[in-house]
This record gives structure tokens, sequence and C-alpha cells, in this order.
């Protein structure tokens, strides 16, 4: 089998889920990382046993490494991802693709102009329970999708936000709970449901005092189809509750996943407390199916590390696309789609007028009505 020189560019909490993803997989020569703190990029590299680069060119030109994984904080996903593509390695971002519409515009042009294969990390969509739906729905089995929501009520504390200093932050995290727990659930959603026509939306810090950003937001949504939508994240009920996505047809039956359940896993700090699995089927005929599922997945969560296990079958899943010529399940256009979805989110509040798609970057200094 072709192996792919591979790496990763950050070396925090979350990479070492990917770090041990790519040693992992058959497809993978895991060579290489880069971090702007070269003492952090030393011990990761040595806890792995592969090098630590002076700068992401160095990684391509002397390395030869062909492919990485962007794992730094969101706000610096553009420079690293332009500067990978750059040097010819293919790109692979971590979620989201990035905080804003213009970095995201800046990655997407970057991997088009240099000819790389451009991807965004949004392990989720490779759950069972998650495909189970997609497969549904383009086999017609709920008619036409008319509604969808996502309901995702977590909890982070203070311990969680002084975990590192830029968490919290508009500088250092780009965003609240909209930017960094929400996209794997906005994601689903417009997979599920198609391009959106219309959100109106509010986002607010409800119990969490001492951080910048958002810990709560809700949005109602207008399909190009035709359907509606709701959305409701949050991370301030303790104990953590779940994050669910359900899809309702015109047939009248009804399907969803809980994507989590109980505390929601912190990369680096916690693990899955809960399988995924499908917490809602009334497909005419299929309803004795739920339980059987159920146990299928739970008895695979059981079987597996799924912190790491769903990280490799989208990493895979991005080693194939390189090697075959072809598109990953979640390239970069489809990682713009959740940040178009957060951003029209903090718009619709600063301007408490409806946001109608497709969105392009904007000029100002309010990061799309962040600072308010």
């Amino acid at each position: 089998m072709d192996r792919i020189k591979t790496g990763i560019i950050g070396c925090g909490k979350g990479a070492h889920l990917h770090a041990q993803a790519l040693q992992n997989l058959p497809q993978s020569a895991f060579s290489g990382v880069y971090s702007r703190n070269p003492q952090t990029a030393e011990t990761f590299a040595k806890q792995y046993g592969v090098r630590a680069y002076g700068s992401i060119e160095e990684m391509a030109d002397k390395g030869g490494i062909e492919a990485v994984i962007i794992c730094t904080p969101h706000p610096a996903h553009a420079e690293g991802a332009v500067r990978a593509c750059r040097a010819g390695m293919h790109v692979l971002v971590e979620k989201p693709l990035a905080s804003s519409l213009q970095d995201c515009d800046a990655i997407i042009a970057a991997a088009k102009e240099y000819g790389v294969t451009l991807g965004t990390v949004s392990q989720r969509r490779f759950y069972p329970a998650v495909q189970r739906i997609k497969r549904a729905i383009d086999e017609g089995k709920i008619g036409t999708p008319i509604l969808g929501t996502v309901t995702m009520l977590g909890w982070r504390d203070r311990a969680y936000y002084q975990s590192n200093p830029w968490r919290g932050t508009w500088d250092g995290e780009g965003g609240g709970v909209l930017v960094n727990q929400a996209p794997h659930q906005l994601d689903l959603l417009q997979w599920y449901l198609g391009p959106i026509d219309e959100l109106f939306g509010y986002w607010a810090n409800l119990n969490h005092p001492y951080i910048e950003v958002e810990d709560t937001a809700v949005a109602v949504l207008k399909f190009k189809s035709g359907a509606l939508g709701q959305i409701l994240v949050s991370n301030s009920q303790s104990p953590a509750l779940y994050a669910k996505v359900h899809v309702h047809g015109k047939n009248g039956a009804s399907i969803g996943v809980q994507t989590d359940g109980g505390a929601m896993f912190i990369a680096g700090m916690s693990s899955i407390t809960e399988p995924p699995i499908n917490d809602l089927w009334t497909v005419p005929g299929e309803e004795h199916l739920l339980r059987k599922w159920q146990a299928e997945d739970t008895a695979l969560f059981e079987r597996i590390n799924p912190m790491v296990y769903f990280h490799e079958r989208q990493i895979e899943d991005f080693l194939e696309a390189i090697l075959r010529g072809t598109k990953p399940l979640v390239d970069g256009e489809e990682g713009r789609k959740t940040v178009e979805i957060f951003t029209a989110i903090y718009r619709s509040n600063r301007d408490r007028k409806p946001v109608k798609f497709p969105l392009t970057p904007e000029e100002g200094d309010d990061f799309d009505g962040r600072r308010l």
C-alpha cells in the first residue's frame, strides 16, 4: 500500500489524538511536527518518535512531508494552512476551518492555487448513527426533509477556560460555543438539509462572566428547499446533558442522532462518556430497528478507543482522497459552510435582522458583530 508522509502543525492537547491516528493508519507514515514553540514541538516529537521542524516550509523541503493536519488555535488556522499549501502539502484543518469567512476563503484559494487537497475535520460524520441518517435521507425514507433541529446542552467550567490562555477570548479562540463546541452539529444540520436561504439568531454570555465570548446561541433557519430549522447550543448546563440532531420528513417520519451524551469530551482533557446512537427513528417499517442499532453502536463504542477511532476514519478518508485524486467527504467548501452559519448568527444578533445566504467577508473591526 502507498504511504503518505504526514505531519502535524500545532502541538496542543487535541494534536495528540491526530498523532495517535496517524501512527495507526496504514496509509500514513507519521514523520514530523511543527509548533511556534520549539520546546513544545521537541517534547511532542520525542513522545511519538518523529522529528520536530523549525518551520512549516522545512517540513516539506527537508522532511518530504506530503500532508499535514492543522491543530493550532482557530484564529491561527489560516496562516498555517496557507503556508502549508504554498509549500505543496495537502492540508486537513481541525474544525472549524477558520474563525472567519475571510480566513476560510484564503485557505480555499491557496489550496486551489497550489493544487493540493484540502479537508476539514468533522469526525462525527463518520459515526454509524450519523451515516444511517444520511443514507435514509438520500434513499427517500422520510420523503423531503422539512424540519431540522440542533440541540446541544453542554457545560464548560472555569478550569476549562483557564486550561489555555487563548480559551474564552475573541482574539485567541475566535468565539465561544458556536466556534468551538457546536461546529460538529452545525455541519450535520447543513449536510442533512442542504443550502440555507436565511437565518435569524441571537447569542449571549449567560453564566460565564469570566470569559469574553458567548456561551449560548439560538437561531431559526429557512433552507432553500423550503425546510425550516432551529439551532440551540449552550455551554451553560451543569452537568452537561446531550447534543442531538433531528430531521423530520414530509411523510411524517422522524430520524435523529444523539452525537454526545453526558459530559462533552474535551480533547486531551477528558474522554467520550456515552456512545453516539440513533435516539429517534420512526421510518415506517423500521421502528423496530432502533434498539438493534443502539446495541450495535454501543458494542462498537466498547470495543474501540472512541477518542481516536473516528479521527482515524476521517484521516483515512482524507489520505485515500489524496491517493485516488478524489474529494474527501468533508472538503474545504464543506468546512466553510459551518463558518457561514455561525457568522450569520453573530451578524444577525448585531443587526437585529435576518441574514441572507450566501455570506461574503465584510470589512470592519467588530469581527462580524462579535465585539459589540
